[in-house]
């Protein structure tokens, strides 16, 4: 045995042995990953598949459809977390996502069918049911300090 590896345990000659990784096997990557996505794309062309929508599904279609998803998610929660920001709440409730969708013209019009449980409406008093400012001035005006029988 070399001088080098007599001085040396069995445990720390892994150390020393030099292994070429290179040709090691990689840990597969899933659809997901490989498409920097969050949401499942596997699970996502499964339904494709069993929902019967057509023949035969392609291999990048439940990617863009993931995609899509993910990207519509994302909009919504963060249109959701600032308004539960403006509300000084840290939780977001389901009338933090109405007043999101609600209030934003392209996920309302997406979502104009969708009835949101908890929901609530959305804050709106008409014009003519509100005081005018000019009228109540001339309002104090009008009135006589003492009135004459």
């Amino acid at each position: 045995m070399p001088k080098k590896l007599k001085n040396h345990t069995s445990t720390n000659l892994g150390n020393l042995i030099h292994v070429d990784h290179s040709k090691a096997k990689k840990k597969p990557k899933s659809r997901s990953q490989k498409a920097g996505l969050q949401f499942p794309v596997f699970k996502i062309h499964r339904f494709l598949k069993q929902g019967r929508y057509a023949k035969k599904v392609r291999s990048g279609a439940p990617v863009y459809l993931a995609a899509v998803l993910e990207y519509l998610a994302a909009e919504v929660l963060e249109l959701a977390g600032n308004a539960a920001r403006d509300n000084k709440k840290r939780r977001v409730i389901p009338r933090h996502l109405q007043l999101a969708i609600r209030n934003d013209e392209e996920l309302s019009r997406l979502l104009s069918g969708v009835t949101l449980a908890e929901g609530g409406v959305l804050p709106f008093i008409h014009d003519v049911l509100l005081p005018k400012k000019s009228d109540t001035n001339q309002l104090i005006k009008k009135v006589p300090e003492s009135q004459e029988y």
